[in-house]
């Protein structure tokens, strides 16, 4: 029997994650921000999905393993990444190109047992763009630092898939996709300011033998993502920023408004109950809009958070009341 599996990571430049002069170029339509990627992707098409511009870098790891009576008697790796070049827009006509730097593929050896192999692969490198700054230290640098994300395949004699993100930079946002193609996981939180302020070269990455541990969370929901994307883009939003310990909402006070998680983790607490943690692109505040006007939980940030406050008009009741059927079954 022949087990095969995968594991891929999607990086890309969300609205709103550039700050300080770097964002100008955004600000000014000449650099662009990167719509959320698909829910399920087709990994034979991430070579057209890079030539559309619809990602910064891909990182793509298969492999198999063979198995009789149980016992692993065979297995090999396949992958790898996928850069973008940097593309400018001058004016509707004209635009550059800044090819970026591929590093090589990495690859430690696989963590063998009787009945699992687990696979690591490494991919990246450096964007094309000229990034003229200072760096931590009062250091002058023009090339932009490195990035990268690590993945883990772990494929088990019993037919079980694990796909996993071991390692990352801090920028941009990584969406991590199953063998299926499906989103299974994605970086909670996102820092342009500390990837930008490392120094160029492979010090202090896996190429210099370091690597950065991400802190991941579980996808949302299909119709979250959905209303993130258009109370993004219609809603008119105004942006608030939370350190670790901040209340978001507290259950009981007066509703003003829908809220899209931007960067970063909240806790939520219903009547003293820890129901869980939420990370980027999910929408909340909703039934306080549907349920009398006050706050039903109390979420508080788990780590430095980024918020859109968007009037709960830009979106339909109907909506409201899926999204909140939704967020009831995760509770249950």
């Amino acid at each position: 029997m022949r087990v095969e599996g995968s594991v891929t990571s999607i990086s890309w430049i969300p609205s709103e994650a550039i700050s300080g002069v770097t964002r100008l170029p955004f600000d000014m339509k000449v650099g662009h921000y990167d719509s959320p990627p698909p829910d399920r992707i087709d990994t034979a098409q991430l070579g057209a999905m890079r030539d559309r511009d619809e990602f910064r870098f891909a990182n793509h790891l298969a492999g198999w393993i063979e198995v009789e009576d149980g016992r692993i008697t065979g297995y090999s790796q396949q992958g790898s990444g996928v850069l973008n070049n940097t593309h400018m827009r001058l004016t509707s006509l004209l635009g550059l190109t800044f090819k970026a730097h591929a590093f090589p593929d990495l690859r430690t050896p696989p963590e063998v047992s009787p009945t699992s192999i687990t696979f690591t692969q490494t991919a990246g490198g450096r964007p094309g763009m000229p990034a003229p700054r200072l760096v931590r230290n009062g250091l002058a640098a023009l090339v932009p630092p490195a990035v990268w994300t690590t993945l883990r395949l772990t494929l088990h004699a019993d037919g079980r898939i694990e796909g996993t993100l071991a390692g990352a930079t801090p920028f941009p946002r990584h969406w991590v996709y199953d063998h299926e193609g499906n989103l299974a996981q994605k970086t909670a939180t996102i820092s342009f300011e500390d990837w930008y302020e490392r120094k160029p070269g492979t010090s202090g990455t896996p190429w210099g033998a370091e690597d950065s541990e991400p802190f991941v969370t579980m996808a949302e929901s299909a119709l979250e993502r959905e209303l993130s994307f258009t109370l993004m883009r219609t809603g008119k939003p105004s942006i608030r920023t939370l350190a670790a310990g901040d209340l978001l909402t507290r259950q009981g006070d007066p509703a003003d408004g829908l809220f899209v998680l931007l960067d970063g983790m909240v806790s939520v607490d219903v009547d003293g109950r820890d129901v869980g943690e939420l990370g980027p692109g999910a929408v909340v505040g909703e039934r306080a809009m549907l349920e009398g006007g006050t706050r039903t939980a109390t979420l508080r940030a788990v780590t430095p958070a980024k918020v859109a406050v968007v009037d709960a008009a830009a979106i339909s009741d109907a909506a409201l009341r899926d999204l909140t059927e939704g967020h009831r079954r995760e509770e249950g």
